[in-house]
């Protein structure tokens, strides 16, 4: 159904003049008459009475008139949760995204976005699991690896250098591997259900493996924060993103392992919402923030 006809409609009833109801929303009056006369065929029915000095409601018109108004009322409201028409950016934003980024660089600063949209109230899904942002009827979610699904649209928010890291404890008890063949001697931590990943010399492009296809991982988790802490503890070598375990570089808690080797996987940590699913505002203002404040360049390369 012709909404912009039902719109004209009710004001037309309102006004009990199809002309004026017409120029009221930039309609000439031929316009306006021939709108009118289509929506009444859609409905199969005369919704107004017409003669050379008047008009009036039908029966039929005064039926119709509380539910076209209804209809009207919501697709105002619909507009409005959009955020068209309004200034004001407000609603639930669902949220979902890895638990050990948002502990780390989100969570931190979701006071300032809060200020600055009072209307708008975050729900947050905390995994280093992906879930299904349609099933579960999210609006966003961040991914840490390439977006490969074709229903998700992404924006990218920052790259995501992986390299393999382990305590000073765990080497010292273990020894430094020199090669990525010495992996094999080492007890490893790595991610559920991950892919193995290319590791590639820097200095003449040999491509490896990582986890070695002859190696067994001692210990395997689905949080990257956990995989942080237990290689911290001493565990193992693992494989992590920069921007998890940046701090524990630079305090020296946790030390790079084969720095002349570098993960190649083409992964970055996207923002990704689904194509079905308009790009409302309190979505882009979400999404705007966090390019702000954690990308370009990212925050833990400050």
């Amino acid at each position: 159904m012709d909404t912009n006809g039902v719109r004209l409609f009710v004001l037309a009833a309102e006004m009990l003049n199809i002309s004026s109801a017409g120029r009221r929303l930039g309609l000439a009056p031929s316009v306006a008459s021939a709108r009118l006369s289509k929506l009444e065929v859609q409905l199969g029915a005369d919704l107004f009475h017409r003669s050379t000095r008047k008009v009036s409601l039908s029966i039929e018109g005064e039926e119709f008139l509380p539910f076209a108004r209804e209809i009207i009322a919501q697709e105002n409201a619909a507009y409005a949760a959009l955020g068209y028409g309004n200034s004001v950016v407000s609603g639930t934003l669902r949220f979902a995204a890895s638990s050990t980024f948002v502990q780390r660089f989100i969570a931190p600063i979701l006071p300032e976005f809060l200020e600055r949209y009072p209307g708008v109230n975050v729900e947050l899904k905390l995994s280093d699991t992906q879930v299904s942002l349609i099933e579960g009827g999210f609006d966003l979610a961040l991914r840490n690896y390439a977006v490969e699904d074709s229903s998700l649209i992404g924006r990218k928010l920052a790259d995501d250098k992986r390299v393999l890291c382990a305590s000073p404890s765990y080497l010292k008890k273990y020894g430094v591997p020199e090669k990525p063949e010495d992996l094999v001697a080492h007890q490893l931590l790595a991610f559920i259900n991950s892919k193995p990943r290319k590791l590639i010399s820097a200095s003449d492009q040999t491509t490896y493996q990582f986890p070695p296809s002859n190696s067994k991982s001692r210990v395997t988790c689905d949080d990257g924060a956990s995989m942080r802490i237990a290689a911290k503890a001493g565990v193992g070598i693992c494989m992590s993103s920069i921007w998890n375990i940046q701090a524990e570089i630079l305090q020296g808690s946790l030390v790079r392992v084969l720095p002349g080797y570098y993960i190649d996987d083409q992964s970055a940590i996207w923002l990704v919402y689904p194509k079905s699913n308009v790009l409302t505002s309190k979505v882009r203002v979400f999404i705007d923030y966090l390019i702000e404040k954690i990308g370009s360049p990212p925050i833990w390369e400050h």
